[in-house]
């Protein structure tokens, strides 16, 4: 499930935010504001609505602190981070304290891990740091080392105690991967400071993980265009009007490696520890970031039939699948999928 390249995993298939507003009366009227900041290795953009600049900058100011914070916690690029502190002196069958919020995260990410039967699975790191190296040296990672490295995957062998806020590893060499959730949880903690600073009309998107909350004045929603698997770089023609939720997409049109001919996506499945070998882009809206970008990696993995069967069974969830196989596009969806709108110009 690792989509590697620090937590950037998602910038890959683009999920682009257009936000217009019409006139509203002058009692009603508020001002667009944006911020922005980098984080998790991506640029995290704020696009919210207040009366005043103050309000603004305060609230904004918060949640991009709280981005920030998480990815103090969250990294496995930085050695000083929380995460990778943790990896470097767990030892296997004793218990380590954690922070809440990567409680928090782990928890979650064991509930997917589990309802995907490991397609989704945090514990992919060393897969993750094996195919980092492939992919700089375009070189297979060898039989042995590929090996060794499952053997220390596997959310079996992790236990995460959200309440006692503990953790346990069973296996040596155990190292975590937040790559496919951290984004998504980051993005849900920055709506929610924003909201507790009075700031309902607002988008926070790490990348292509997005989060919105209250229309636009003058609009039934946030419009989110879903970038093409074949261009991504081309104008989008579909288009997804949104309120109140979140949209993650995953996929690999700008990360992919071609190793003796055969093309890997950056996409890992943790039960064989390869990369994807069919290009895909998976698009799912939940209602949150947190479920939206996890579903989004473990979808990927699953395969566009497994995949969709999960998203249907999933409270709030809908999921587009699109494959592309000797150049055709295949596209599997939830038979909710319907809200998909033609690009509007102001």
């Amino acid at each position: 499930m690792s989509e590697n390249g620090r937590m950037a995993a998602r910038s890959i298939v683009l999920v682009v935010l257009l936000a217009w507003s019409f006139p509203v009366a002058a009692s009603e009227r508020q001002t667009r504001f944006t911020f922005s900041r980098k984080a998790m290795g991506v640029q995290f953009t704020i696009v919210l609505y207040a009366p005043e600049k103050s309000q603004a900058n305060t609230a904004a100011g918060a949640a991009l602190d709280r981005i920030t914070a998480l990815d103090a916690i969250c990294s496995d690029y930085s050695g000083t981070s929380e995460l990778m502190k943790l990896c470097s002196r767990a030892l296997p069958g004793r218990a380590e304290s954690i922070s809440e919020d990567l409680a928090r995260i782990l928890a979650r990410s064991q509930h997917l891990a589990r309802r995907t039967h490991g397609a989704f699975d945090v514990t992919v790191g060393p897969l993750t740091k094996l195919w980092r190296r492939a992919r700089r040296r375009k070189v297979l990672p060898s039989a042995r080392r590929l090996l060794q490295a499952r053997r220390a995957v596997g959310h079996a062998h992790l236990q995460v105690d959200r309440d006692g806020r503990q953790l346990i590893f069973a296996r040596a060499g155990m190292r975590l991967d937040l790559g496919g959730i951290a984004k998504g949880y980051a993005v849900d903690r920055a709506i929610e400071i924003l909201a507790r600073h009075g700031i309902r009309r607002a988008m926070v998107d790490g990348s292509g993980d997005i989060a919105v909350g209250d229309p636009p004045p003058g609009r039934s929603g946030w419009q989110v265009a879903v970038a093409s698997l074949k261009n991504p770089d081309a104008t989008p023609t579909r288009v997804l009007d949104l309120a109140n939720t979140a949209v993650a997409t995953s996929g690999d049109a700008y990360q992919s490696v071609t190793i003796n001919g055969r093309r890997y996506s950056h996409i890992l499945d943790p039960r064989t520890g390869l990369g994807l070998s069919v290009s895909s882009s998976v698009t799912v809206v939940a209602p949150d970031a947190t479920t939206a970008d996890g579903l989004a990696s473990a979808i990927s993995v699953m395969g566009p039939v497994a995949g969709i069967e999960l998203a249907e069974r999933t409270r709030g969830v809908q999921a587009m699948f699109v494959t592309r196989i000797d150049g055709r596009h295949r596209v599997r969806s939830t038979t909710g999928w319907s809200d998909r709108l033609p690009i509007r110009r102001p």
